[in-house]
């Protein structure tokens, strides 16, 4: 007869069972491993978070600094262009007198030309409507031709750089005409009252 194997028994699963179970120190160190885990991944979004913050914070200065670029250079190519207004100024007159002719008038054109390009622009012309923000008035008048404030001449051209005004334009600044006096109307009334009393006149005639 053959022996059966001592210490199991058939149908008995229990040593499989056992050899299933985590042991003592298996399950601590899986705790463990879920913490260290989710400590990493806690640190892993803080350091993303500061990355972002640093990366925000590098943008907003480089745009802070070509801002500060771009006002610094508008204010020194402004305190150049100030100066050069009275020499635009000599340039407009002489003009106006037929004198900007030959080599001055090359000069003149690429001077004009070099301003421009560099942002200046001049305003101001016969005809616009008065506006205290773009014009000063150093002449007044009435007029029968103009329905609202009116410049009727440009002493001086205005300039400014983009929305920024250097210099206002100097006009002469023409009303409308006031309504004529009532007594166009009244003399016309006269008259046909006049004519009224033509008849009585007669009349006292015959008697």
């Amino acid at each position: 007869m053959t022996e059966k194997a001592q210490g199991v028994e058939p149908g008995d699963d229990s040593g499989a069972d056992q050899a299933d179970l985590p042991t003592a120190e298996e399950a601590p160190a899986g705790a463990e491993a879920s913490d260290e885990l989710a400590t990493a991944k806690r640190e892993l979004a803080e350091r993303t978070a500061d990355l972002q913050r640093l990366q925000a914070e590098y943008q907003n200065y480089r745009k802070r600094v070509e801002r500060d670029r771009l006002t610094v250079r508008e204010i020194a190519v402004s305190n150049i262009l100030e100066t050069l207004i009275p020499v635009l100024d000599d340039i407009g007159r002489a003009r106006e007198h037929g004198e900007v002719t030959g080599g001055f008038k090359s000069v003149s054109d690429n001077l004009e030309t070099v301003v421009a390009k560099l942002g200046l622009q001049q305003f101001g012309k016969e005809g616009e409507p008065f506006d205290p923000n773009l014009h000063e008035a150093l002449m007044h008048s009435y007029s029968s031709d103009v329905t609202e404030d009116t410049c009727v001449q440009v002493l001086q051209p205005g300039y400014r750089i983009g929305e920024r005004i250097i210099r206002p334009a100097m006009v002469a600044v023409a009303e409308p005409q006031p309504g004529s006096p009532a007594g166009g109307g009244s003399s016309a009334s006269g008259g046909s009252a006049g004519n009224e009393t033509a008849p009585e006149a007669d009349g006292a005639g015959d008697n």
